[in-house]
């Protein structure tokens, strides 16, 4: 015998949300203006050396820009995350993936991936300018040694998460090398390599400014520290502002579509 719903056991289905009149842009510039108000509020209301308004970080930015400073350091960071962040990616990657696909090795290897995880930041670079000296070749090594255990576990773990049946497919089909990689291991590890770049960018600008303060000669970085020993709060902001401006760019134009081809890509497959 079937059993009735009745109207007060009935369980109506929550009201959709009516989509926001605000759009996302709008809302990001309507929420950096009220920062910026409030900013200059506090700055009005407190003067202080060490709490400049906007306009006087501004006219810093201004002066840095327009001397060739600002422009120069910033290019010169910008190639050291460059380079730390190809190399990352590259060796950790490969690590990653030879990981995921062997039992034995990962069962070896793992304990030194716990111990690289969990190695500050601070320890790498100090003693990577022991043993190699205040070299380009040093810092950018420094980061790129913080970021590479990060980058295998990600990859282990997306190694281990592929399906079989495309690697049958493509024994099936006698794919070479080249194109396994190309048709079968990379479009099933695009989220992983696209949460790797993201967290990769996140963590390895802000080492390289660490590097740079404690031993390069150039970079924002090293600005900073200049600045600080001047006592020179506007400055250190204008450097902090432009470089984190730039961050924001490369993580809209390059981090965002690759998550989103990553997405495409796993709605096609599913």
């Amino acid at each position: 015998m079937g059993y009735a719903v009745t109207d007060s056991e009935r369980v109506e289905a929550p009201p959709v949300a009516a989509p926001s009149r605000w759009s996302s842009p709008v809302m990001v510039v309507l929420s950096f203006a009220v920062l910026l108000v409030a900013w200059h509020v506090g700055a009005t209301l407190w003067p202080s050396r060490s709490f400049p308004a906007p306009l006087s970080v501004l006219q810093t930015f201004i002066s840095e820009t327009a001397s060739g400073d600002l422009p120069y350091n910033l290019a010169i960071t910008l190639w050291r995350v460059a380079a730390a962040f190809f190399l990352a990616m590259t060796i950790g990657s490969v690590i990653g993936v030879l990981l995921g696909n062997h039992a034995r090795a990962d069962q070896f290897f793992n304990p030194w991936l716990i111990l690289f995880l969990n190695i500050p930041a601070l320890v790498i670079i100090v003693l990577a300018y022991i043993w190699f000296g205040l070299n380009e070749a040093a810092a950018i090594g420094a980061v790129a040694v913080n970021k590479i255990p990060n980058v295998v576990v990600t990859m282990r773990e997306g190694t281990r998460a592929l399906d079989p049946r495309y690697a049958e497919m493509a024994k099936v089909y006698r794919l070479g090398a080249f194109d396994r990689l190309r048709h079968v291991l990379l479009p099933q590890l695009q989220p992983y390599i696209a949460a790797s770049s993201r967290s990769g960018v996140a963590l390895i600008w802000k080492i390289v400014l660490v590097v740079e303060l404690l031993g390069r000669s150039n970079g924002v970085g090293f600005q900073i520290n200049l600045f600080f020993q001047l006592f020179d709060v506007a400055a250190i902001l204008a450097y902090t502002l432009a470089f984190v401006a730039v961050m924001l760019f490369i993580e809209l134009v390059v981090v965002q579509p690759l998550e989103q081809t990553s997405t495409r890509w796993r709605r096609r497959a599913a």
